[in-house]
């Protein structure tokens, strides 16, 4: 499988504080396409902050992000923000909804940013609700949606633009049990059918279960990089807790 990220000597420290904090100590890993990894770890183990450097949210003290044969890490912000248009998706923790657009619109944004044509983007963001759950929600705003169904809207605007992969930092932390596994099972099945390769961080069980690479961070190093053969996800979701996409 291609490799679409790879990190060397990662490194970031914050200096803000009295004392500094190393939150990322050498990290070395590589991410195939098409992979599902859970990253873990207790609190404060640099969890998080991986995800930022990798995304290109944040700039490592030292090392190198490479994706697409590109170091991100010594890119100039300006370029940095048309790449991540490009090439990233993000699915955050509270969301990041625009209020004010509908569902339709939210998945739209991304697109929108990258100049794609209206009629090309408004199909794409109604078949990535469609995808998910929503396609009866075209035309409402988030604050008319659960938990649940926000974090979906969401989902579908960091898979509208086909990125090269797809950062979620504790997607599944504010949800409820029924919300958080018709989550998994819609990402699990987009990365099955799409071949789109997810890297969440998460404390959550319910996603280490479902994911086919676990890396588990302590202290800002890698403590450990493991890779599980799963049954089908959708089947193991399925038979675990028998809900698939309701309300």
């Amino acid at each position: 499988m291609k490799t679409v990220i790879k990190t060397t000597n990662l490194s970031k420290v914050y200096t803000e504080t009295a004392v500094p904090v190393h939150a990322l100590k050498n990290v070395n890993l590589e991410f195939k396409q098409g992979e599902f990894t859970a990253i873990v770890g207790p609190s404060g183990s640099g969890k998080t902050t991986l995800l930022n450097v990798i995304g290109g949210l944040d700039k490592p003290t030292g090392g190198h992000v490479v994706i697409d044969e590109v170091d991100i890490a010594t890119m100039k912000e300006s370029k940095l923000f048309d790449f991540r248009l490009r090439h990233i998706g993000f699915v955050f923790q509270a969301y990041n909804l625009i209020p004010v657009l509908t569902a339709v619109e939210n998945v739209s944004f991304i697109m929108l940013l990258q100049n794609r044509p209206k009629a090309e983007m408004e199909e794409r963001a109604k078949e990535m609700l469609e995808q998910v759950g929503l396609g009866d929600k075209l035309d409402v705003r988030p604050g008319k949606l659960s938990g649940g169904q926000q974090q979906r809207v969401a989902v579908a605007r960091a898979l509208a633009s086909k990125p090269d992969f797809v950062l979620a930092d504790e997607p599944t932390a504010n949800l409820d049990t029924e919300s958080a596994f018709n989550l998994l099972d819609i990402m699990a099945r987009l990365n099955r059918e799409e071949n789109i390769t997810l890297i969440f961080s998460t404390h959550d069980q319910r996603v280490i279960e479902r994911a086919r690479r676990v890396i588990t961070l302590v202290d800002g190093a890698v403590d450990s990089d493991e890779h599980f053969e799963r049954e089908e996800v959708k089947k193991m979701a399925t038979e675990q807790n028998g809900c698939c996409c309701r309300q």
